[in-house]
This record gives C-alpha cells, structure tokens and sequence, in this order.
C-alpha cells in the first residue's frame, strides 16, 4: 500500500484489513465520484460498482450501498420498510455522519456505525469496487464481503 494515502484511505484500508477483506485501495488518476465515472476508469459494467448513497430518514442517516446501474426509489423504500421519507442527506450531513465528502463515501471508515442497506442487485457481479473515502479511490470486495463489512440489510431498493 502506498504511503501517499489520504488518512481517508488509511482509515478505510485499516477497516478493511481488520474485517478480512483483502482487497487493496486503487488510487485513480481522475476523480470517479460517480457510478459511470468510477466504471469507465476501471473498465467495469456500471451495474458492479457499488454507490454509497446517505439518505436522511427518521431524524438520522441511512446509508444505501446501490449498484451503479439502479436508482433508489427512496418512496418505495420507505414504504417497504415501514419508515418516514427517506430524503437525500445535505453535503454536511453526509460529511458528519460519514466523515467524507459526497462523491467519496466509502461503506465503512466513519466515526459511528450507520444503518446501511445493500442492494441484492449487486449480488449479480463477482467483483464489486467501492469507494475508499475520497473521489479518487476505490477497493474491490465481493458482494458477500460488503455485506459483512456494513452489517447491511438485503434489500430492493429500486
């Protein structure tokens, strides 16, 4: 690992190893803070990258880890689990709660657990990439992983 990370990276590397996870940190050339983005500079399908997407519901955070090739449909959500609406979190929400910027937010390395949902449709791709906690970083792991590492609840979220 490079001794060049952002303590962003260095945070989420450290969660990494600490849940078994062996998958490395890649530091991209050009910032990936979207789904299309993070695949053409990976040579991926859109549908394998998994997005971190903070929501705010029932006066705190919800993080949902979505294939890159689904959009949350936060109303049927709500609906499914029987909860508030669920709105998308303001750049300072996002940053409090996960200690990173929109566009960066990893599925782990924040200051305190947070609800997360993981869509089953990511469980269609063998290798999944997340984000490592900055726009220009990114890590494999298996959807069975991502799972684990969140503590994350199987869920349709489109």
């Amino acid at each position: 690992m490079s001794v060049d990370l952002h303590p962003r990276n260095v945070l989420v590397a450290d969660r990494l190893r600490a849940a078994g996870i062996p998958g490395e940190i890649v530091i991209l050339p050009d910032a990936a803070s979207t789904a299309r983005l993070a695949a053409e500079a990976l040579g991926v399908d859109v549908g394998a990258i998994a997005n971190s997407l903070v929501f705010w519901c029932d006066d705190r955070p919800l993080l949902v880890m979505t294939s890159g090739a689904h959009r949350v449909d936060t109303a049927a959500l709500a609906q499914r689990l029987g909860r508030g609406v669920i709105r998308r979190a303001t750049p300072d929400q996002v940053r409090e709660a996960t200690g990173q910027v929109i566009g960066g937010v990893a599925p782990t390395g924040h200051p305190a657990p947070i609800e997360t949902l993981v869509d089953e449709h990511l469980a269609a791709y063998p290798r999944l990439w997340a984000a490592a906690g900055t726009a220009h970083s990114v890590f494999p792991l298996t959807f069975d992983e991502l799972v684990r590492l969140t503590g994350g609840a199987i869920v349709t979220v489109d």
